[in-house]
């Protein structure tokens, strides 16, 4: 039996995902990092075995009946783990936040200052005290009535719904209207109401173009179509609708997204003229502290907000402390720039992930083990010292912290190291070393310990000469202010500067209709699909090379069966138990529904028939469940498949399985999967590549697999724009451009401009100290 006070956690023959039946012992009170190259299994180990039974046993503890309002997570696969503390958890994995989630109700300020003017504001002179529901644009209570607490209305104007005026109605002035039979409807229906269809645009009556756009009427008429010859046409009843009443419509009503988003580039998103965009009931505005309303506190960045006056009443004092004391962490983890009215969707993963690390600061927990996705993710190195500072105070009040990270300088910071691999996929799953850093020095396996070790700067690259410049400004976006930015076409150019200095809002503004883009890519972290049916296979578009390859098997021949029989979106082929998801939900009565495999597939997707059908001794469940890497092996005879499968294996995604979910993939993923499916289009002119922070989630051994490949682009006469924070990018970068200094009102400026070198001696830059170290 194990000693009471053992201090490690002891995690026995774990299986989990790769890991090939791990033992390995982490010690408590301590600040440990799991290391190894992307897919090696040290997720599987920190969150799928040791968060999930922290988790498991939580719910042993917790009555039946309040089981149904938690998130149940599966009981992993390890033989026993003793020692455990209850665990919290701070994942990469954004939920879909709306645009009612924001800064402040992530990080729980909103609800100390809707506090404090609630108790502590200058009311006006006989209004009587509200409670503090009445300062959220969130509720019933607070929302202004006119926009409903979103702070902005939509409406269209006539240059938003007809951009060529000197078009005819029939000629598609109206660009808002539809397309095919809808749109000739229409325009029809106009021509039967008097209103001449071939007359340009702009030489109609001022009264009859307001009447076509923006009328609330909708008149009914019988329409005499002109006859096609080929066939006939009878008359028939129209109901005219208006391009503002139209778009509208369709911007509410429909579900289609496509749809949705052509009526959103002819609205016009203005502020509430009610609120004036604050959100908020007038009585709510009314109220002041400090001589400012409390939309006005919101919009304003968080180091300012922490200046607020402590005089007053006690209950004044109290409060405003209270609000500080919140404040503090989330400044010391380098977000002071941002405001409580931010909206969440606005926010990169690791922005949000260290809002909720600077919360758990607060909380004040003791005894648990806090389980860490990548924290430095996003993070300019400048920053990434105050994360270490608040990951061990973390640790001193007495909790444990368990860090999944590829970031080198969080790893050296680490008490205790557990670095698993040696590869990804099949290839990992092993723990290689357990113990203090310095002695992963002895590890000759490795990768982490090359790169953690070896601190010489990497061999000195020749710049290249750009054949143009892209020229974009003045930009007055966010924080930037009047910026112009030079672009060189035909290089590498990395975009830099601390969180928050405006560096994505300035790549925002290259598109594909400036002078001298004939291609632009832009490839970003947004997940590749929302529902587990969407898959690497089906957005690469392998998936149609692999059906057709089974459907052309003599066996599915001799059956008949098409390509669509191997489809589990669609009925025939697949399983109809679970309509071809692989697992179903049961029903617990009192205990919430879990997911189970299908009782009929057993989690293969299709029906028995189906899975007859083999190629190469392997049915179709067999092939989705390979490896990117084992299914480059088994096709390399299919040249469509082996190209796809090489653009994969490039980016360093091996280790995926084809079949892999797309809700299980990391934003890093998601990114390098788009841009695999994009190298795998042939070569068309010349394309500019966007990439925001694409060595997010890499280890640096998988970091050099894909700088290889970007810098081919370039040599293949592409040019390739990132927005970089790893400091060995940069470097190998032929061009500079870095922004700052600090973030939020302290940055949107360029601070330097030039090939790494110059950039590393500038004056003044964050980034050019950080820089000069790696340079060679």
């Amino acid at each position: 039996m194990q000693h009471p006070h053992d201090p490690y956690v002891r995690v026995r023959g774990a299986r989990e995902h790769n890991l090939r039946g791990v033992d390995v012992d982490i010690p408590r009170d301590a600040l440990a990092v799991f290391t190894g190259v992307s897919g090696s299994g040290k997720s599987s180990l920190a969150f799928g075995t040791v968060y999930a039974e922290a988790q498991r046993r939580y719910f042993e503890s917790v009555a039946p009946y309040a089981r149904r309002l938690i998130h149940q997570v599966g009981a992993p696969k390890v033989g026993e783990i003793t020692g455990l503390p209850p665990a919290v958890s701070l994942q990469q994995r954004r939920s879909a936040p709306t645009s009612r989630s924001s800064v402040g109700t992530v990080t729980n300020l909103s609800n100390s200052l809707r506090m404090l003017f609630s108790r502590a504001g200058d009311y006006p002179p006989g209004a009587e005290r509200l409670d503090s529901d009445a300062f959220s644009p969130n509720t019933a209570a607070g929302a202004c009535p006119e926009c409903h607490g979103l702070g902005h209305v939509h409406g269209t104007t006539e240059e938003s719904l007809v951009p060529d005026p000197s078009l005819s109605i029939r000629e598609g002035a109206i660009a808002a209207w539809p397309g095919a039979w809808q749109g000739k409807n229409l325009r029809d229906i106009l021509g039967t109401l008097g209103y001449d269809v071939d007359r340009p645009w702009r030489e109609l009556p001022a009264g009859q173009r307001e009447w076509i756009l923006f009328t609330d009427e909708q008149p009914v008429v019988t329409v005499h179509p002109v006859r096609d010859a080929d066939r006939i046409q009878r008359p028939y009843q129209g109901t005219y609708m208006s391009a503002r009443r139209y778009v509208l419509k369709t911007f509410s009503d429909t579900k289609s997204p496509t749809l949705r988003a052509k009526a959103e580039r002819f609205l016009t998103s203005a502020p509430c003229p009610a609120c004036g965009g604050s959100r908020l009931r007038p009585e709510a505005l009314a109220v002041t502290f400090g001589g400012r309303t409390i939309a006005e506190l919101a919009a304003l960045p968080l180091t300012d907000l922490a200046g607020l006056p402590e005089d007053g009443t006690e209950a004044a004092r109290v409060l405003v402390a209270d609000l500080r004391s919140r404040i503090a962490p989330v400044v010391e983890l380098g977000l002071g720039y941002l405001s409580l009215d931010r909206s969440t969707p606005t926010l990169s993963a690791g922005e949000l992930q260290r809002l909720r690390l600077a919360t758990q600061l607060r909380s004040g927990l003791f005894g648990v083990v806090y389980v860490l996705d990548e924290p430095s993710a996003g993070l300019h190195p400048a920053d990434t010292e105050a994360l270490l500072t608040v990951l061990e105070r973390l640790k001193a009040a007495g909790n444990s912290v368990f860090v999944v990270e590829h970031h080198l300088e969080v790893v050296r910071g680490a008490d205790w190291l557990v670095d698993v691999g040696p590869g990804a996929g099949e290839h990992g799953g092993r723990v290689l070393y357990s113990g203090p850093v310095a002695e992963l020095a002895s590890v000759a396996e490795s990768a982490t310990a090359v790169y953690l070790f070896d601190e010489s700067p990497g061999p000195a690259r020749e710049i290249r000469e750009p054949r143009g410049w892209l020229t974009v400004g003045p930009v007055s976006r966010h924080n930037l202010r009047a910026v112009t930015a030079g672009f060189p076409l035909g290089v590498f150019t990395a975009v830099t500067g601390v969180s928050g200095s405006g560096k994505s809002t300035l790549v925002g503004e290259l598109t594909a209709e400036l002078e001298g883009v004939e291609r632009l890519v832009r490839v970003d972290q947004r997940p590749i699909g929302r529902t587990p049916r969407s898959n690497l296979a089906t957005y690469t578009g392998l998936f149609d090379v692999v059906r057709k390859v089974f459907a052309g098997t003599p066996e599915a021949r001799a059956r008949g069966y098409g390509v669509g029989r191997f489809s589990f979106n669609v009925a025939g082929g697949r399983c109809e138990t679970c309509q071809g998801e692989g697992f179903v939900s049961v029903e617990l009565l009192f205990l919430p529904s879990t997911y189970a495999p299908c009782p009929d597939c057993a989690g293969a997707r299709y029906n028995p028939e189906t899975l007859q059908v083999t190629y190469r001794g392997r049915n179709i469940a067999d092939v989705l469940d390979l490896t990117v890497e084992a299914a480059g092996e088994f096709f390399a005879a299919t040249p469509a498949a082996a190209r796809s499968l090489g653009t994969l294996l490039d980016v360093g995604l091996g280790y995926l399985r084809l079949g892999q979910p797309a809700t299980e993939l990391s934003g890093g993923e998601a990114q390098r999967i788009k841009l695999a499916s994009e190298l795998q289009r042939g070569r068309r002119g010349h394309t500019l590549y966007l990439l925001d922070e694409p060595t997010t989630g890499l280890h640096p051994a998988d970091v050099e697999v894909l700088m290889d490949r970007l810098h081919g682009l370039v040599d293949a006469g592409h040019t390739v724009v990132v927005v970089e924070h790893d400091m060995t990018v940069v470097a190998g970068a032929d061009w500079v451009i870095d922004l700052g200094p600090g973030g939020g009102d302290r940055g949107g400026r360029i601070v330097a401009a030039g090939p790494p070198e110059r950039v590393a001696r500038a004056e003044g830059s964050a980034t050019a100290p950080y820089l000069a170290r790696v340079m060679p």
